[in-house]
C-alpha cells in the first residue's frame, strides 16, 4: 500500500477515536446531569414531607391562618406534580415563599417558638433546605459543563449527530436558611 493510503486510513482510525472519546464524554455529563437532578428531587422529597408537619404544628398555635395553610400545601401539591425543570423552578418558589411567610407567621406566637416538635422541625427544615442548595449547585455546575460542550466545536458536532441536547438550569430563590431565633422571654 502507499504511504497516502496510510495516511487516510491513519486519519479516520484518529477520527473515529476523536468521535467515541467525545461521545464517551456526552454521556458522562449527561449522566452526571441526571445524578444530580436526582439528588436534588431526593432532597425535594424530603422537604415535601415535612411541610404537613409543619403546617399542622404551626397551625395549633395559629388557628386563624387557614389561607396561608391553603397556600403552602397548594404549593407542595404543585410542586409535587411539577413537569420540567422549569415547572419545577417555578413551583419551587411558591413552596419557598409559603414557608418564608409561615415562619413570619411563627414569630407571633412565643409558645409555639419554644415548642420541641417545631423547633426539630425547623431544624430538620433548614438542613435540608442546606442539602437542597448544595444539590442545586453540583446539578447547575454539570448543567454548565454539559451545555458548555453541546455547544463548542467539535463536541458540537458529535451532540446535534446523537441528540444531545442543552440541560435548563435549576434556578430558586434561595430558602429559607437561618432557623428562627427563638426568646424565652428572659429578663422580661
Amino acid at each position: 500500500m502507499s504511504p497516502v493510503i496510510w495516511i487516510v486510513v491513519g486519519l479516520a482510525a484518529l477520527a473515529l477515536v476523536g468521535v467515541i472519546w467525545l461521545y464517551n464524554r456526552l454521556v458522562r455529563l449527561r449522566t452526571r446531569c441526571d445524578d444530580g437532578w436526582a439528588t436534588i428531587d431526593v432532597q425535594l422529597r424530603r422537604r415535601y414531607d415535612l411541610i404537613p408537619n409543619l403546617v399542622e404544628t404551626v397551625q395549633g398555635y395559629a388557628t386563624h391562618e387557614r389561607e396561608l395553610f391553603e397556600r403552602v400545601t397548594e404549593a407542595r401539591t404543585r410542586a409535587i406534580g411539577a413537569g420540567d425543570i422549569t415547572d419545577q423552578a417555578s413551583a419551587e418558589n411558591a413552596v419557598t415563599a409559603g414557608l418564608g411567610k409561615l415562619m413570619a407567621v411563627v414569630e407571633a406566637y412565643p409558645a409555639l417558638k419554644a415548642d420541641q416538635h417545631f423547633l426539630a422541625l425547623q431544624e430538620e427544615l433548614v438542613g435540608t433546605e442546606s442539602k437542597i442548595a448544595y444539590a442545586r449547585q453540583f446539578y447547575n455546575d454539570q448543567v454548565r459543563r454539559m451545555n458548555t460542550a453541546v455547544d463548542t466545536f467539535p463536541s458540537n458536532l458529535v451532540a446535534n449527530a446523537f441528540g444531545f441536547d442543552e440541560r435548563a438550569f435549576f434556578d430558586i430563590d434561595d430558602p429559607v436558611s437561618e432557623p428562627v431565633q427563638v426568646d424565652l422571654g428572659k429578663g422580661d
